[in-house]
């Protein structure tokens, strides 16, 4: 009798991003992507968001492998963090293009030695109590890989994120025939992306996009600005193809913009004719209407190249009348205000912007309601755990699996850090392990806890107040009247409350205080703090960061 297998997902179940899956047999884990998500507009300062790896720490002896789908950061973003924890000898699996993205991400971290084992579709890995097959998806990235995971108690299926294209524009079909043959040989368990679980219908094929754009360069005479994401290379051939077609050169901006180009045109993944990718110096040699610019930016990111054109503080590039500004993205909810600013800032400086609400300039890179049915179908589970995604989106697959004859009793809608064991004959949420999230600011793991983020929260809404006092240390006498220095208060330094009311109120009580209390630094701190804080309360109805220093002579 097999003992049962435990699938943990550590993250990607409550948000889009995060995604981060464990299979767990006895001793036994792989790790199915190690993703991060960028932050909320209430995180402060963070520069991204990662999973916690409590579990991965604690559990780092038993861990045979990690395997990385493709190479978007939702899916490869905490790769960093999460070898530093668990070490640096952990193999780790994914397709060349993957391997490349994860190379240069190492790089910035100052990891160097690590075991990066490149495989393709249909490739056969033998990891511990595991054998992992790779399965050809299509997506929004080129090189993307589902997975097949024969473990002793069954077959398992994890679909990553993929959409059902019939012409991909690498030409690379979707290896429907492996799915397929999942379902005949049977499958106990399926995973399956359900980040578009909402959307009815079909997604469009990524060539409808070129079609978009056609009709964009077939009716601009200026310079096209085209802001895509760095890790998106069938966006990116796709305009470098279009422009050529008319005529244009092309010119990349954007330091992961132009890593990854790079590291796609060495492995063969990015065809670009010769003199058609133009250095940033040739721009000004260029006539308007023969260069295309691709950039950053597309999330309204503050310091991505687009975000500089649009303030007018790129050093190279200043919009012209003519212009035109393609944003071939979704907006990712959260992103929705930054993205807006930028196109009102690039029509008041006269280009003319085009976006996924206005025109065809983006299409999806995951399946769509009719899609996901048929993944369902093909593979014919037992058992159904929809993954990627927020809450509803996990409910509305969850719905769509009903609808293709799961039963509810073995349809699991999960949350992060839930266990999930399964065994020959049953499976059922059992436990949960540490889950919950790490917030990034800068290169370094935990570099923000949340007493931080709300420190930065409050110091947003009501800013900071620092009194400074002198005292004598043997008297307990105050030398000087406080000194008060205000930021971000919506009162003026130079104020009469400030120069005046508060600085007399704190000088005062303090005069009234016993000596031996005001000579104790710490105490007479914390005394200087609550009596601000309650006449600025009083007087304001507001809340400032309130920071007392006693210098002691």
């Amino acid at each position: 009798m097999s003992k049962p297998l435990s699938i943990i997902p550590i993250g990607g179940l409550e948000e889009i991003g995060m995604n981060m899956t464990v299979f767990r047999y006895l001793d036994d884990i792989i790790v199915v992507d190690t993703g991060l998500m960028f932050p909320e507009e209430d995180m402060l300062g963070i520069d991204y968001v990662i999973p916690d790896l409590t579990y991965l720490k604690d559990n780092a002896d038993k861990i045979k492998a990690i395997i990385i789908t493709h190479g978007h950061e939702d899916h490869t973003g905490a790769l960093p963090f999460v070898l530093k924890e668990i070490g640096l000898d952990i193999p780790v699996y994914a397709t060349p293009l993957t391997i490349g993205i994860i190379k240069g991400k190492l790089r910035e971290h100052e990891i160097t030695k690590t075991d990066l084992n490149p495989i393709k579709p249909r490739d056969i890995v033998e990891i511990g109590a595991f054998k992992v097959e790779f399965i050809r998806v299509t997506h929004s990235i080129v090189d993307g890989v589902g997975l097949g995971i024969q473990t002793p108690i069954g077959n398992i299926v994890h679909t990553a994120d993929f959409k059902l294209d019939p012409t991909p524009v690498d030409g690379e079909l979707m290896d429907f025939h492996k799915f397929t043959e999942y379902g005949e040989k049977g499958t106990l368990i399926l995973l399956s992306d359900s980040t578009n679980a909402e959307k009815g219908g079909f997604t469009y094929s990524e060539k409808e996009v070129r079609r978009a754009f056609e009709n964009i360069f077939s009716s601009t005479d200026g310079r096209l600005i085209i802001a895509t994401f760095a890790s998106n290379i069938h966006r990116i051939q796709q305009a470098i193809d279009v422009s050529v077609k008319y005529g244009r050169k092309v010119i990349l901006c954007g330091k992961s913009l132009v890593t990854n180009a790079q590291i796609a045109l060495d492995l063969g993944y990015l065809k670009i004719p010769e003199e058609t990718w133009l250095s940033l110096e040739r721009l000004k040699t260029l006539d308007d209407d023969k260069v295309t610019i691709l950039t950053t930016g597309s999330q309204g990111e503050p310091m991505s190249v687009l975000s500089r054109i649009a303030i007018d503080e790129h050093k190279h590039i200043k919009i012209k009348e003519n212009d035109t500004v393609i944003l071939s993205a979704k907006m990712i909810p959260g992103n929705e205000r930054s993205i807006g600013r930028i196109i009102n800032h690039l029509f008041s400086r006269g280009a003319d912007v085009i976006y996924e609400k206005v025109s065809e300039v983006h299409v999806s890179g995951h399946a769509s309601k009719e899609e996901l049915k048929l993944m369902i179908n093909m593979v014919k589970p037992k058992y159904f755990i929809p993954i990627h995604g927020e809450y509803r989106h996990l409910v509305y697959h969850s719905k769509l699996a009903s609808k293709s004859g799961i039963p509810a009793e073995n349809i699991f809608i999960m949350e992060n850090g839930d266990v999930l064991q399964v065994g020959e004959g049953s499976a059922e949420i059992n436990g949960k392990v540490t889950s919950g999230r790490i917030f990034i600011d800068g290169k370094s793991l935990g570099d923000v806890a949340d007493m931080v983020l709300r420190d930065r929260w409050r110091l947003a809404q009501d800013g900071i107040i620092i009194i400074l006092l002198s005292v004598e240390k043997l008297s307990g006498r105050i030398i000087n009247e406080p000194d008060i220095i205000t930021r971000g208060f919506v009162v003026d330094s130079s104020s009469d409350f400030i120069n005046k009311d508060l600085k007399d109120f704190i000088a005062n009580t303090i005069g009234d205080m016993e000596p031996e209390i005001v000579k104790d630094a710490s105490v007479l701190k914390e005394k200087v703090r609550s009596l601000a804080k309650k006449k600025i309360k009083q007087t304001f109805k507001q809340r400032p960061m309130i920071i007392p220093i006693i210098m002691e002579v």
